[in-house]
């Protein structure tokens, strides 16, 4: 069973942290999917991940919908399906994750923007509708300055 964690961003802007966050997955050996709600993000996010790191820290990655998406060990979509077979899926801008995912997936990561009300009030949301299905979670800021976890949550089962 995984668990949902939850990333505050306030300092540095998405385009920083998803690759970082990768970065992090792929060397725990996952594939991973980023779900997304906008098509034009995804867009960004793309190319994002192209100029990230530079030749070092490359990140593989290609677009559901495209050739070849089945084999991406990091596929960024739209849609609710994950061809690549992810272990990890990572949602930006509001995209939704369900707890049979959470509890399915090794681990999903739900990043939100800090200073956009909308967006903390949706990740709440989305915090306690998991929560309130049995899915253990965490809750991760950068307020200050390095990532630190703020909150916990198990499992009812667990505790």
């Amino acid at each position: 069973m995984g668990a949902a964690y939850f990333y505050h961003l306030t300092r540095a802007p998405l385009e920083t942290t998803l690759p970082m966050l990768l970065d992090k997955a792929r060397g725990a050996g996952w594939r991973v999917a980023v779900r997304g709600r906008d098509g034009a993000q995804m867009d960004r996010l793309d190319e994002a991940l192209w100029a990230a790191g530079g030749d070092d820290a490359f990140l593989p990655h290609g677009r559901a919908g495209q050739p070849h998406a089945a084999d991406q060990p990091i596929l960024l979509t739209t849609a609710a399906d994950m061809p690549n077979g992810a272990t990890c899926l990572m949602t930006v801008d509001g995209a939704d994750v369900a707890p049979d995912e959470v509890q399915s997936l090794d681990r999903v990561c739900v990043l939100f923007d800090g200073n956009d009300e909308a967006s903390v009030a949706h990740a709440r949301t989305q915090w306690k509708a998991l929560t309130d299905a049995g899915c253990a979670a965490q809750y991760w800021s950068e307020e200050s300055g390095r990532w630190e976890k703020k909150a916990e949550k198990e499992p009812a089962a667990s505790r």
